[in-house]
């Protein structure tokens, strides 16, 4: 995917992007693939498949929830960014807070929004599942995001605290979304989760599945959620 196409692809879906923002996925790409050959941040460093397989990858949940409509956005282990960032500097009003148990993977971010000029942004360096117990943290944000992170019902452990009631959880998950679905209906009821819809899409050149599954928080999440860091994941609620 070039630039060109990228633009075009996404004009189509109604997201225009000035010269400004195309530049900030220029700079976006050159500091991914400069902070790569330090730390592992991604496999992928070619320009098109970034382009492809990151950035319109990540912007591919505003196909189907409305950003102009949400304020506060919470990226549950973003690693290098996605799909916060480029979500960011599309819809430069939100107001995106990121959070990563990486360390260094906070210091390339905090470089890459200075570079980037963006404001607005807030990095924490923390797991998941004690982020979720913070209080003025908790239970705060519009719209959660978490990309190629865990499977469903641990993803809903570490998200779906985190989102306000009547709030939204966005999962954007490759071709295992069908079963992990199966076997997170527990994990939904537990946690005040309910699945609003699933939008099943591939890639334009490179094919491969992706699924957006949108859940609607209906209800608070029980104080005793999460649980205490690495339970979620060896012990998932299935």
């Amino acid at each position: 995917m070039n630039i060109s196409q990228f633009q075009q692809l996404l004009e189509e879906r109604g997201i225009h992007l000035s010269s400004v923002q195309l530049e900030q996925f220029e700079t976006y790409y050159r500091l991914l693939v400069e902070w790569n050959e330090k730390m592992n941040l991604t496999a992928i460093t070619d320009h098109g498949e970034v382009y492809e397989k990151h950035f319109y990858d990540s912007i591919s949940a505003a196909f189907f929830q409305d950003f102009n409509s949400i304020h506060t956005v919470c990226d549950v282990g973003a690693g290098a960014g996605f799909p916060s960032i480029p979500l960011k500097i599309c819809f430069p009003h939100l107001h995106v807070t990121i959070v990563d148990s990486l360390q260094k993977r906070i210091t390339f971010l905090s470089h890459l929004v200075d570079e980037l000029g963006l404001e607005q942004v807030s990095l924490y360096h923390d797991r998941a599942e004690t982020f979720g117990k913070r209080e003025q943290i908790r239970e705060s944000f519009d719209l959660v995001t978490a990309r190629a992170v865990a499977r469903i019902s641990i993803l809903n452990e570490f998200c779906l605290p985190l989102v306000k009631e009547k709030g939204r959880f966005i999962a954007m998950k490759g071709s295992s979304a069908p079963e992990e679905l199966k076997n997170g209906e527990k994990s939904f009821q537990l946690l005040g989760g309910k699945v609003n819809r699933i939008e099943h899409f591939q890639l334009p050149f490179e094919k491969s599945e992706r699924y957006i599954i949108l859940i609607d928080k209906v209800n608070k999440t029980p104080k005793k959620y999460p649980r205490k860091p690495s339970t979620p994941v060896k012990s998932p609620l299935e």
